[in-house]
């Protein structure tokens, strides 16, 4: 483990400098690495572990991620199968169902895992409110997780570039006495940049707070109320959304991603940096607040509740539809589509 000082708080994280794939490759020679589930994070996770030269497996129902898993170079009945056959030829089963899926398979997943198999998640969500999920493993396996900070999609784009998507591991049960060399090894082994150690509470509190936050929910909420004043106030759809969004994304954060929000205040115009200075204050302020009622809702299990039964409903699909339709149409992300097809790498 190296130990990092993040901020004057001293953290130990595991890159690939410690861990090598070699080292990785030798942790799993033995083992068959089943994905459950192609759908977000699977495919992402299952082509690299392939790529880094790993024994893999992937079990998904019959339909458009079936055919995708085809297309990706998966061959039924050699290296893609139903879920059942999957799990019960995996010495690791990893779960990378959605968080609703994995509750109404956890009964037919939970008869393949048999003594020593190691159960992987790549979010808390299951375990964490298991008496709400029903997903209680048995204690004769190794329960343990992965967690990239980001999704499927990015890992891979990034394995393929060359570079790792940061992840936090935990391991719930070790049965084996092997579960975090076996995390460990996964870990690099689906292209982690470094790994970071948490719980399957942390990553799922963290990670649903995230999400309701400053990952969607909240910067949803705060670039449409700039939007709308600005639109309130007479400005055109193009001028508040380029105000609003366009600079953010496509100037800013590829900078403060880069060298810091710190470097960016100082290299600003002098009118930017005395007006970020007054006002980050009062946006703290009144944010603050928001987030520690949604950080205390989140980790009663109060979220947890409100998703498990959003998803059992019947019609959950048709609302969500409607939901995201809503969305897509706002005259803010309409404004938005325009905006990308004026970019010059499209013209």
């Amino acid at each position: 483990m190296a130990k990092m000082n993040f901020g004057g708080v001293i953290e130990e994280v595991m890159t690939r400098e410690e861990f090598p794939l070699d080292k990785a490759r030798e942790v799993l020679k033995d083992e068959t690495i089943a994905v459950i589930g192609y759908g977000v994070q699977g495919p992402g996770q299952a082509c690299n572990l392939r790529d880094n030269g790993f024994n893999v497996i992937v079990g998904q129902r019959q339909g458009k991620t079936f055919e995708k898993a085809i297309a990706d170079g998966w061959v039924p009945g050699e290296t893609l199968f139903s879920i059942e056959e999957a799990a019960e030829k995996g010495t690791i089963v990893m779960c990378l169902l959605s968080d609703a899926a994995v509750m109404s398979v956890w009964p037919t997943l939970k008869q393949y895992l048999t003594p020593g198999k190691a159960l992987y998640f790549s979010h808390g969500f299951a375990i964490t409110w298991n008496d709400r999920t029903g997903c209680v493993p048995p204690k004769d396996i190794d329960v343990i997780m992965v967690a990239p900070k980001g999704s499927g999609t990015s890992l891979r784009t990034m394995f393929l570039e060359g570079r790792g998507l940061n992840s936090s591991y935990a391991v719930y049960q070790d049965y084996t006495g092997r579960a975090l060399e076996r995390t460990l090894a996964l870990g690099i082994g689906i292209g982690s940049g470094y790994l970071f150690e948490t719980t399957f509470q942390r990553e799922a509190t963290s990670d649903l707070t995230g999400e309701r936050g400053s990952l969607m929910g909240a910067i949803q909420g705060l670039l449409l109320a700039q939007y709308e004043v600005l639109r309130e106030n007479g400005h055109t759809p193009s001028e508040a959304f380029n105000e609003t969004v366009e600079e953010l994304t496509q100037s800013l954060m590829p900078l403060f991603a880069q060298k810091g929000m710190d470097w960016m205040y100082a290299n600003c115009s002098t009118t930017a940096q005395r007006g970020a200075l007054d006002w980050m204050g009062p946006f703290h302020d009144a944010i603050k607040p928001v987030v520690e009622k949604l950080y205390a809702s989140v980790k009663s299990g109060h979220e947890a509740q409100i998703s498990i039964d959003s998803n059992s409903k019947p019609d959950y699909r048709v609302g969500l539809e409607k939901e995201l339709a809503a969305l897509r149409e706002s005259e803010m992300w309409r404004t938005a589509a325009v905006v990308r097809q004026l970019r010059p790498e499209n013209n």
